[in-house]
């Protein structure tokens, strides 16, 4: 459906704080492009406004369920077209989606990134070029406790036993497996630029 169509998609997956959103932004710097849009996945986390703070709270946020896949596939798609998509704001502190949009309108490129970025096939399908970023899971982890603790109000202890209850287990299960599909696998712990470059050489041969 999607093969052949402009602009062209780049998804990058991988474990929690593996580097995605780094690397997706310093790859739209570099892309010979004017405007890359960058979608992220977490933008299309659920709405849980129905539910009091408690319940929020013991949402499982790590498993592709978590995310209105529906929407999500519908703007891929429509960005694969060449289509503007209004794009959801998600709050992460209060775990739920704000009212206003953001347009977004595509470039030469677009990059899609998130955990579950290579996870649907109907998603994946339009992409020029699938990458996973990898990188071990106890980094993994120190990464997002710097993270959550400082922009997301989590305390460490909550950071953690989240690790260990369901990212852990989501990655095994649905993240690991995907890696399969991707055209490139890159070193979460290399230094950017050469994951970038690497993208580029690969694009480069992929779409000319």
């Amino acid at each position: 459906m999607c093969q052949g169509s402009k602009p062209v998609l780049i998804g990058i997956a991988g474990p929690s704080c593996a580097g995605k959103t780094l690397l997706a932004t310093r790859l739209a710097r570099a892309l010979p492009a004017d405007d890359t849009p960058i979608i992220s996945l977490d933008a299309y986390y659920r709405d849980l406004s129905h539910l009091d703070i408690e319940e929020r709270a013991r949402a499982d946020f790590d498993a592709p369920d978590a995310l209105d896949a529906a929407l999500l596939r519908e703007h891929i798609h429509a960005l694969a077209r060449g289509g503007a998509i209004n794009r959801p704001v998600y709050n992460f502190t209060t775990h739920t989606r704000l009212r206003r949009t953001e347009r977004v309108v595509p470039g030469a490129f677009v990059i899609i990134e998130g955990l579950f970025a290579l996870y649907w096939e109907s998603i994946r399908k339009c992409y020029a070029l699938a990458v996973h970023v990898d990188l071990p899971l106890d980094l993994c982890l120190a990464r997002r406790i710097h993270r959550d603790t400082r922009e997301r109000g989590r305390t460490e202890a909550s950071v953690r036993r989240q690790f260990e209850q369901t990212v852990r287990p989501a990655y095994e299960r649905f993240i690991a497996p995907a890696r399969n599909q991707a055209h490139l696998i890159l070193d979460g712990h290399a230094p950017v630029e050469a994951s970038v470059s690497a993208i580029l050489h690969h694009l480069k041969r992929q779409v000319g």
